[in-house]
């Protein structure tokens, strides 16, 4: 195989002699930067492109490589892709598989969340020269990072500490970079350039000024730079000293805070979406904001309008849509009951995938179990989603409290039987052709049962009947 380099390292002629040996197809493999996406980078037969650290390119530049030629295979590489790819994988659009092992002896990194602190910084940065190991201090704006680099220096007057970033002349960058990678230099101010690829195993302590200015896949890519080796490695993600954070900025730090187990890099990548939303799946727009209705219900909404585009003119079905419950109840998991935040959202979550009585017996006992005797509030929620799957069985578009009624209304294209309904409608209960309605004052603190006996009946009903053609 003839591989080759394209960077702004080469020389321009030895990147012009690589650039022909593309076109004349010489060149096998060709392992470059963004200088691949340059219009005068051209291939007579390309076949794969393999994009490793995926959340440095853009859609745009992506794109690109493929419209060089009809048919080519792309393989993505990243420990936090981008919401945009991410969320593809997750709906089937492409494949993924994912690599949850970490190398042999590797340790969690120790994080810090915290105001700017000098104590700390220069606390930070003895601990890691006394154990013989070097320490990246990451500012990301040229125009100040000198001014930081000096303070380091200040703070810890025995340390050796250089300069690296992206508007540096290339020999100067180079320099300090096998400086540092030699051992020659102890503390690096850099730019987020550092962020991927560098593996330098004596270096496990990061300092990152400004954290919440850097997205959650940058600060998680940075934090990977340190921890590379069978040593303790800490990283500290510091803020300006008495800054009102952002909403945004806030959830970010909390969750590079709390996701410090090995392999965290995937549910970070999912707190990402969530924050930033799916973004376009046919256009360029790498991110846009779902947090309106969250990124589960925007999945679940997104899946049933496929659904019913794929089912459009066919006869509707009991299942088609879930249907609207509101009951004069109150119906929710109180924090006395369930204290963590995290585990009642959780629990909501599964008690909206229930799909019939018998997971829903399972999830009560499991409840009782887990948490003891349940709350009549609790009870409450278990009883309208044991109401919404009858109604869906039954075809059932809503129920809805109107008044001191209560209002069944049946989905288009399904009608009730006055002659099968009068089997089993009884006192409170009037059933009509596409509308049933029952008289709380009447039934008083019976009305529950009638309401699920007044659903059994209806299902049995549609059993018996089949449905209308809607329209």
């Amino acid at each position: 195989m003839n591989v080759a380099v394209l960077s702004r390292f080469r020389s321009p002629r030895e990147q012009d002699e690589d650039i022909a040996g593309l076109k004349r197809g010489t060149v096998d493999i060709v392992i470059g930067t963004h200088r691949l996406l340059q219009k005068d980078v051209g291939f007579k037969n390309l076949g794969l492109v393999i994009i490793d650290e995926e959340q440095r390119f853009g859609v745009a530049h992506k794109e690109h490589l493929k419209k060089l030629r009809k048919q080519v295979d792309v393989l993505t590489l990243t420990a936090t892709p981008i919401p945009r790819t991410l969320y593809m994988s997750l709906s089937g659009v492409r494949d993924m598989s994912t690599m949850e092992t970490p190398p042999e002896e590797r340790l969690p990194i120790k994080t810090t969340v915290s105001e700017y602190d000098e104590q700390l910084v220069r606390d930070a940065v003895l601990r890691e020269l006394e154990r013989g190991g070097q320490v990246f201090v990451v500012h990301n704006r040229v125009n100040s990072i000198h001014r930081i680099a000096g303070r380091v220096s200040e703070l810890v007057p025995e340390a050796r500490v250089a300069i690296a970033h992206g508007q540096m002349a290339e020999e100067q960058l180079e320099r300090a970079m096998l400086e540092f990678a030699a051992g020659d230099i102890d503390v690096l101010a850099a730019t987020t350039i550092i962020e991927s690829g560098l593996d330098i195993p004596n270096v496990n302590t990061l300092i990152v000024n400004d954290a919440d200015r850097l997205g959650l896949a940058q600060l998680y890519q940075l934090r990977g730079r340190v921890g590379r080796s069978s040593n303790r490695a800490y990283s500290y993600f510091l803020y300006a000293r008495g800054k009102k954070l952002s909403h945004q900025a806030r959830r970010r730090l909390q969750t590079i805070f709390e996701a410090t187990e090995l392999g965290a890099g995937f549910r970070i990548a999912m707190r990402d979406l969530e924050i930033r939303g799916a973004g376009n799946l046919l256009g360029a727009q790498q991110s846009g904001h779902i947090g309106a209705v969250g990124f589960d219900l925007y999945c679940r909404m997104l899946r049933e309008e496929v659904e019913n585009l794929k089912s459009e003119g066919q006869r509707p079905a009991a299942h088609q849509q879930p249907p609207t419950i509101d009951l004069p109840l109150k119906a929710y998991i109180p924090a006395a009951y369930v204290d963590d935040l995290d585990m009642r959202l959780s629990l909501y979550q599964r008690l909206a995938e229930l799909a019939d009585g018998g997971q829903l017996a399972e999830m009560a006992a499991e409840l009782e179990d887990r948490f003891g005797e349940m709350p009549t509030a609790v009870r409450n929620l278990l009883y309208a989603i044991r109401v919404k799957l009858l109604a869906m069985d039954a075809g059932v578009e809503s129920v809805t409290t109107d008044g001191k009624q209560l209002a069944i209304k049946m989905a288009a294209g399904f009608r009730l039987d006055k002659e099968l309904s009068a089997d089993w409608s009884f006192e409170g209960v009037k059933a009509g052709t596409n509308q049933v309605r029952l008289d709380m004052r009447k039934l008083g603190k019976g009305w529950q049962d009638a309401l699920e006996q007044a659903l059994g009946g209806i299902r049995d009903s549609l059993a018996l009947t089949a449905p209308a053609e809607s329209g």
